[in-house]
């Protein structure tokens, strides 16, 4: 299977080369040419094997340069026990109706691990399918908790550096700690002054600085990409809307072929594309549920139509989702309206901020997406519902989502089960969760971890356990024009 860009460039690589290259020549993300279908045999049978097994059947179907055996290998360590705590992706029962998928058991508490544990794992077989000799840079901007997880799955893997740019006051004190503390020889953090589209956007210019590159070229040094941009980070995310219709067949809550909806609380449009993905393969999902916070940009473009990112930027309890430009929008936009009609637009983005989408391709989105979102009030009071009414403790990401699966059911009497993406530990939020429940404010963030777990009688997850004993290693704060100085200072 090959790869193309989005925007229709003369890029047309195996998955070894787009996973490697991260990001096409011209501008635009990597799709594979065609879709691989899924069908009620392999649903059946993937219902019989372990997530492992399942994560290596998917991922095979997309990266057919890979063999079997490297991929079962790869995703058995990937997801073994010993880094998914109660497992991958497990699922829990809200009501008759609702439930949440459990994305955060990874060694970062966040669902970011689902991908950044296998994702260097194909990266690294990659550079040895393309004989690569050139050290492999990894560049990411990150919101919260990609940096981490990033950094955890690239920690001291061969033939690779990563450096992770975060907004400097754009991510939670738990957040900062996990990156700052970093281990590993291979790796360095950089905080921005500025947002986090300061950073992502900083990243992007220096991918397609094409003196810089020569730079690098000329130290024996190329870039490539963790973020969600990377189709190796985004193709593990369709497995766990797989593996999750299958466990809820196996609980006997659905039948094999019942259709059901998702709920995706996201700001780069990344997980909820995975989802999308898995839909458009043949897995039975009804409406796709896309979940904002107060920065709600993705909310009036399924309403409206136009994408419009010339607003009020908003820091929110919820920061993972502080983003006004969804750079995986692109690939719906490619895989419903073609890559001439996506280049325009992506070019009307760059130079006015906005665009707006013809009638048809309107019509194509909402055929599968309703697009809904939930303030920071609500936000709270969801917090605190689902924890005094349901014993249930989640993290401000979770709320959103619930909210607006929620706020979907009461205006769509369709009667599916709905299935909320669970992005994160409610404990790398604990100020705002414990805050929502109790209506006092802790003392700092690091006490809420401690306060959090007597008032809820839960564990702090071991991977934030003890984060303040850690040493910091990483302080600097720099602006968006010395990136480039940040990373050749690491060489």
């Amino acid at each position: 299977m090959n790869y193309i860009s989005t925007r229709g460039g003369g890029d047309c690589l195996s998955a070894a080369g787009a996973i490697k290259q991260g990001i096409a020549h011209d501008g635009g993300l990597f799709m594979p040419e065609i879709l691989p279908d899924l069908d009620s045999q392999d649903i059946a049978e993937l219902c019989e094997i372990s997530y492992p097994e399942r994560a290596a059947y998917i991922l095979s179907r997309f990266l057919t340069d890979y063999s079997w055996e490297e991929l079962l290998e790869d995703c058995a360590s990937a997801y073994s026990p010993e880094r998914f705590v109660g497992g991958a992706a497990p699922i829990h029962k809200l009501s008759d109706n609702i439930f949440s998928l459990e994305l955060w058991h990874g060694p970062t508490s966040a669902f970011k691990d689902m991908a950044l544990q296998i994702m260097p794992k194909l990266l690294s077989r990659a550079l040895k399918m393309t004989n690569e000799t050139r050290l492999a840079y990894i560049l990411v901007a990150t919101s919260g908790d990609t940096g981490k997880a990033a950094l955890e799955g690239y920690r001291d893997v061969p033939g690779v550096k990563i450096m992770v740019f975060y907004p400097v006051d754009g991510v939670s004190r738990v957040q900062k700690l996990q990156m700052a503390t970093q281990t590993g020889d291979n790796v360095a953090v950089c905080a921005i002054r500025g947002n986090f589209d300061d950073a992502q956007n900083g990243v992007k210019e220096i991918f397609g600085d094409v003196e810089f590159g020569k730079q690098l070229e000329d130290r024996g040094v190329f870039l490539s990409s963790a973020n969600s941009i990377n189709w190796g980070r985004l193709v593990p995310q369709i497995v766990y809307y797989v593996s999750a219709y299958c466990d809820l067949i196996n609980s006997g809550e659905i039948y094999a072929g019942e259709k059901i909806n998702v709920t995706v609380p996201t700001g780069n449009f990344g997980n909820i594309f995975a989802a999308f993905l898995a839909k458009q393969m043949g897995l039975p999902i009804n409406r796709l549920v896309c979940a904002s916070n107060r920065n709600n940009i993705l909310t009036d473009f399924l309403e409206t139509g136009t994408y419009d990112r010339n607003r009020e930027f908003y820091t929110t309890m919820s920061p993972s989702m502080d983003i006004l430009i969804s750079s995986n929008l692109e690939r719906l936009l490619y895989t419903l309206g073609g890559s001439k009609l996506t280049t325009r637009l992506m070019k009307q983005l760059s130079t006015d901020g906005k665009y707006t989408i013809p009638a048809d391709l309107k019509q194509a989105i909402d055929a599968h997406f309703t697009g809904l979102y939930c303030d920071e009030a609500n936000t709270a009071l969801e917090i605190k519902r689902t924890f005094c009414d349901d014993g249930y403790l989640v993290d401000t990401h979770t709320a959103v989502g619930l909210n607006c699966a929620k706020q979907y059911i009461e205006h769509n009497h369709d009667g599916l089960k709905m299935l909320v993406a669970s992005t994160a530990s409610p404990y790398k939020f604990a100020s705002d969760v414990y805050k929502s429940i109790t209506g006092s404010q802790p003392a700092d963030e690091l006490s809420a971890l401690n306060e959090l777990s007597e008032l809820t009688k839960t564990e702090i997850p071991y991977p934030l356990s003890g984060i303040d004993k850690r040493a910091i290693r990483f302080d600097k704060v720099i602006d968006k024009v010395d990136m480039r100085e940040a990373l050749i200072s690491t060489l």
